[in-house]
């Protein structure tokens, strides 16, 4: 239990692996994420160590899964390619069967010198082509061409193209080489065409063969294609997970020792005390899985360095231990402030945040991820935003149950009060008998006050929380001020007392007396004897006055100014109690007492505690190392800085708790606002339309409260909130100097690199 306090015991191992089995017993360590390798080779070469080339080898490999779809894409795309091309010419072949080149040669038989050209031409070329021809033959060639209706594929660059054919008739060989000079200046694609009609059919028939053979075998190389691909994908993640648990492993060995021998690898790692079983069980695995018949041995060793800071989580702790480590890593063995901070963090969001109606949807909307988080985590979404609030799902449910509860306590519910059991005041007594028609009076007076001091008006508190009758009262920000200023002062003081208290356990489990007698004590002391006691002043008030008496009751701000500038003449603000000016001297002297007390004494002491140390003989043993332990110079600067801090601290952190009234009452009045400004438009229509005016407003108002109450003044109150962990509570007793241990776990590992 004690480990859900502090961070977990560690210690550091060494590990002798035997060479073929220390690949199998470190993929064991990998599976289990318990321990911490130490780089034992500091001064190698990433280059120079042993296992380089199995390193490079995975990043190879790596390398080739990353791009295995391309090798049959660019095989399948040079197919597609020269399919197209083979497609394109016969496509214009058959082209080329539609014209009636028969009617402009029927005298071919007997006339052997007429000749024709027949190509593909694109088509915004063709008005240019045409007068070139014109030119250049002077008219001795007759053109015919046509538009090929459906783009074709350009097979080079892949684009759309629309393309017109033409055939030219021409006679002798001059114009021949003339017209085909034109061509290939134009770019136009000629192509062979029979000139008899029989020729022509026996070659449309061939080319519409080749093009369903080719249709055919593109078909095919398609479903192969995909049916090689799908069986790809479906190992393609277990190939990648193997491969990078390998180069993991092969970097993990690259941080051990050889012995002498070349046959057994030497190993440091960090593991917790409370895992050296199951470490020794994946050791045994590990080797069992090899086939190895020497067993892997793990020695702990004796140290004086600082281990690491190891605090265990599950998925509902480890978003409030996020909220710890960002101030900084604990130090070894320090109180964690995780456990504590699970419930004072949402609480005291809560109440700055305070609204039972606002707190319903808070919640219900973290009961959902909570719900369904495993569906949500299987999805792996990229939204970076949405994956923040998915995390910390557990700290929004219980900001928002908490936030519920507050919203009873202030009675507030979307800036309305809940009548839930009848208010404590009673405006009947006031204006005569039962049946005196008091109606009027209400009616004809725009101010009455309630006078708890009349018998009969004030019936007695509300039983829980604040009355809904201070909901329409005109002095309403003035009793809620006054409440939750008190109440904000209270809690802060509570707060900073507890996390003074924690420290003591530090002291203790660290063994350092000194601290608790010239730190805790005069620390605990000085905060209890002013700000303590201011708080018993607030009680004290609240239960020495009455109804009838307040009126009379003395300013407690005022008092504690006088107090600590022992000022006892203002008549004006008479005493609390008998005795209170002489109880008010001697806490001021104490908490002065404690300041030289923490501020040189301490000093004092460390210094003798030293030179006790380094006495004559001691001296001459260990001159060089003590020579270096002490410098009270500094130890003098450190001790002043952090008693300045702790007692001025003191002041200004519990000033910084009167952001819990100012943000509650920043939160209730914008609800207020909202719902006079907008909600109630729509609930003070009288006309006909009045519903569809009212479903408008109502969507206008909740949207506004979830953009400006639910997330604008959650996450205001929320960095409060964690403002007043960080400063006010934190460093109390929490230094935050360590270093995080971080294990060699695949599961870490995999999860890192598939999120990029």
């Amino acid at each position: 239990m004690g480990e859900l306090f502090r961070s977990e015991e560690m210690t550091l191992a060494q590990l002798f692996l035997q060479s073929e089995a220390a690949y199998c017993c470190v993929s064991e360590l990998g599976e289990l994420g318990m321990v911490q390798f130490r780089d034992l080779n500091p001064d190698v070469n990433v280059f120079q160590r042993k296992f380089v080339n199995e390193v490079r080898r995975c990043e190879e490999m790596d390398r080739k899964l990353s791009l295995f779809p391309l090798p049959l894409e660019m095989c399948f795309d040079a197919f597609t390619k020269r399919f197209f091309q083979m497609y394109h010419k016969s496509a214009t072949e058959t082209l080329f069967t539609l014209f009636d080149v028969t009617e402009p040669c029927q005298a071919a038989p007997t006339c052997a010198l007429c000749r024709f050209v027949a190509g593909v031409i694109s088509r915004e070329r063709i008005p240019t082509f045409e007068r070139m021809l014109w030119r250049v033959c002077r008219g001795n060639v007759f053109l015919r061409k046509a538009e090929i209706e459906d783009p074709l594929e350009d097979p080079t660059t892949g684009d759309q193209v629309h393309k017109s054919v033409f055939i030219i008739f021409f006679q002798g060989d001059q114009l021949k080489n003339r017209v085909k000079k034109i061509c290939e200046g134009f770019r136009a694609s000629l192509y062979p065409c029979p000139e008899t009609p029989q020729e022509r059919k026996e070659m449309l028939a061939g080319v519409n063969s080749r093009i369903e053979d080719l249709q055919m075998v593109l078909n095919q190389t398609e479903d192969h294609r995909q049916r090689v691909l799908q069986a790809a994908s479906k190992t393609m993640r277990v190939w990648f997970i193997k491969v990078r648990k390998m180069k993991a492993i092969y970097h993990t060995l690259n941080l051990c020792n050889i012995d002498v021998t070349q046959k057994c690898l030497i190993a440091e790692v960090w593991c917790p005390v409370s895992d050296l079983d199951s470490i020794q069980f994946a050791l045994r695995r590990g080797t069992e899985r090899s086939g190895s018949t020497v067993p892997s041995i793990l020695n702990r060793m004796q140290t004086k360095q600082t281990p690491p800071t190891f605090n265990k989580t599950n998925k509902f702790t480890s978003g409030f231990q996020n909220i710890v480590d960002a101030y900084g890593i604990g130090n070894y063995r320090e109180i964690n402030p995780a456990p504590y901070t699970i419930i004072t963090f949402p609480f005291l969001f809560a109440v700055m945040f305070g609204d039972m109606g606002h707190g319903l949807l808070m919640t219900c909307a973290a009961l959902y991820l909570v719900i369904r988080e495993s569906r949500l985590v299987a999805q792996k979404s990229d939204n970076e935003m949405f994956n923040m609030v998915f995390s910390g799902r557990y700290i929004i449910l219980l900001m928002g149950v908490f936030s519920i509860y507050t919203g009873v306590i202030y009675n507030d519910c979307f800036s309305k009060s809940l009548n839930m059991f009848g208010s404590g005041w009673s405006v009947r007594p006031m204006f005569g008998p039962k049946g005196a028609n008091w109606f009027d009076t209400l009616d004809t007076n725009a101010v009455l006050q309630l006078d708890p001091a009349v018998p009969g008006v004030f019936n007695g508190p509300y039983p829980l929380g604040i009355d809904p009758i201070w909901n329409v009262a005109t002095n309403k920000l003035t009793f809620l001020n006054s409440f939750k200023m008190k109440m904000s002062v209270i809690l802060g003081v509570f707060h900073m007392l507890f996390g003074v208290s924690l420290s003591l356990f530090n002291h203790l489990y660290f063994k350092k007396p000194l601290n608790i007698f010239l730190g805790f004590i005069p620390e605990i002391v000085f905060m209890f004897s002013l700000f303590g006691y201011l708080v018993l002043l607030v009680f004290y008030k609240w239960t020495a006055y009455d109804a009838f008496t307040s009126k009379d009751a003395p300013s407690l701000l005022i008092h504690f100014i006088n107090m600590c500038l022992f000022n006892y003449s203002d008549s004006t603000n008479k005493f609390l109690y008998s005795g209170q000016m002489g109880i008010q001297v001697l806490l001021v002297l104490i908490a002065l007492a404690c300041v030289p007390c923490m501020l040189i004494v301490k000093t004092l002491v460390l210094r003798r505690q030293h030179l006790w140390k380094t006495s004559a003989f001691i001296k001459i043993m260990f001159k060089s190392y003590f020579s270096s332990q002490f410098d009270f110079g500094d130890v003098a600067v450190h001790q002043a800085i952090h008693t300045i801090e702790y007692c001025l601290g003191c002041i200004s952190n519990t000033a910084s708790y009167l952001r819990l009234w100012a943000l509650s009452l920043a939160h209730a009045q914008l609800s207020e606002v909202l719902w006079s400004m907008v909600m109630h438009l729509g609930l003070s229509s009288r006309s006909g339309g009045g519903f569809f005016g009212l479903s408008i407003i109502f969507a206008a108002f909740a949207t506004l409260t979830v953009a400006i109450l639910l997330i604008m003044e959650g996450l205001s109150a929320f960095l409060h909130a964690l403002r007043l962990h960080w400063v006010e509570f934190q460093n109390k007793f929490y230094s935050g100097q360590g270093f995080k241990f971080v294990p060699f776990s695949f599961e870490s590992i995999l999860e890192g690199q598939f999120d990029e």
